[in-house]
């Protein structure tokens, strides 16, 4: 059987929702789904993930350094014969599955919003969202990187086993990790929100921002925002949604004061429910929103 390895990613101490789409997407053609969990608690994902029935391995990879993660994370593929593995298209993933792709000199493909590991086929978006690619890699690995959310979980019980692994990695040469901050932006990242409310230039303010930050307090919802509201300094860049943002596939998106350019619409299209506040009911959000207000 096959075995499809997942990057798991965890937020405050616990497994990201959105590994849960992820396992979804790996267990098609009964693959053997093994879990590579680094720098966490096997036994909480192991939890977690048992309604998925995956193998944690716990690479026992401490502290963020994406160069010791990533040779972790090679070490436990060539141990348990790993061929294929998926993480997020997340920031930690952006940062460590092209590092494992160069090492394996494997084809990648980020921001997949469908997967077919039997026949090594993805699909994504392109061209500002305007149409969607269809890919088919070759080679003896395949690195995948999903879309948050794109797959909608659904779980399948079954006991999970907790391996542990000590990788035979030694520290990188010329690398150290002196620092690391959380941004403004909060503890949500925008992808792997069920809800987003983002503002734009309609908030006229940073000040006005609170009001958002106010409603997606009471709603469990992660703010947004239009490169203008970006560009002006009202926000910081991890809040931009759009082309040259966070591209967001959120069961609900709420548009406050943003009037809908193709830039923006590219991050945001694929949400389930699309809802614009707007005062110019000529503004092009309100020709692509399902309500508006």
């Amino acid at each position: 059987m096959p075995s499809v390895g997942l990057l798991i990613e965890f937020n405050n101490g616990q497994v990201k929702a959105a590994n849960f789409g992820m396992a979804t997407a790996a267990r098609a053609d009964n693959h053997q789904i093994v879990a590579l969990v680094v720098d966490a608690a096997a036994e909480t994902a192991g939890t977690a993930l048992e309604a998925d029935g995956v193998v944690n391995i716990r690479t026992g990879a401490s502290g963020w350094d994406p160069a010791l993660r990533a040779a972790a994370i090679l070490a436990a593929m060539e141990k348990f014969e790993i061929r294929s593995l998926i993480g997020l298209t997340s920031p930690a993933g952006r940062e460590l599955l092209p590092r494992v792709a160069a090492r394996l000199d494997a084809p990648l493909v980020m921001d997949c919003i469908e997967i077919d590991l039997k026949a090594h086929r993805v699909k994504t978006s392109q061209y500002s969202g305007k149409t969607i690619a269809t890919i088919t890699l070759t080679g003896k690995h395949f690195i995948y990187g999903l879309r948050p959310n794109a797959v909608e979980p659904v779980m399948s019980p079954a006991t999970a086993a907790i391996i542990d692994f000590t990788p035979p990695v030694n520290p990188t040469d010329g690398y150290q990790v002196i620092d690391s901050r959380m941004d403004e932006s909060g503890d949500q990242y925008l992808a792997e929100a069920d809800i987003v409310i983002s503002g734009g230039r309609g908030m006229k303010n940073g000040e006005n921002f609170k009001l958002l930050f106010d409603c997606a307090r009471h709603m469990d919802a992660a703010v947004g925002a239009s490169r203008v509201a970006v560009d002006n300094g009202w926000v910081p860049y991890a809040m931009q949604v759009g082309q040259t943002g966070v591209k967001v596939n959120p069961k609900v998106y709420i548009a406050a004061g943003i009037s809908g350019s193709v830039q923006h619409f590219a991050g945001m299209k694929t949400a389930g429910t699309i809802i614009a506040i707007n005062t110019d009911e000529n503004a092009p959000i309100m020709a692509n929103c399902d309500y508006y207000t």
